[in-house]
């Protein structure tokens, strides 16, 4: 698969992604305190928003170097 058509279909999907959930969220583990034995863990909930205009950018990117044509 040529790079150009590999960067094609990774910027495709990453544009779809992006409009179709607009964010994903993870979930972070920290050690707080540790006494002895005794280990406090916090779990937290990251949120990560992907905004519109970077999905639409992804498309129109992908657009231009799948339809443009460089043979000589």
């Amino acid at each position: 698969m040529d790079t150009k058509k590999m960067i094609g279909v990774i910027l495709l999907v990453m544009g779809a992604l992006g409009l179709m959930y607009g964010g994903f969220s993870y979930t972070q583990d920290s050690t707080k305190a540790k006494i002895g034995p005794i280990e406090l863990k916090v779990q937290q909930k990251e949120q990560v928003n992907i905004p519109l205009w970077g999905s639409i950018a992804a498309l129109a990117v992908r657009g231009v170097l799948v339809f443009s044509d460089h043979r000589r």
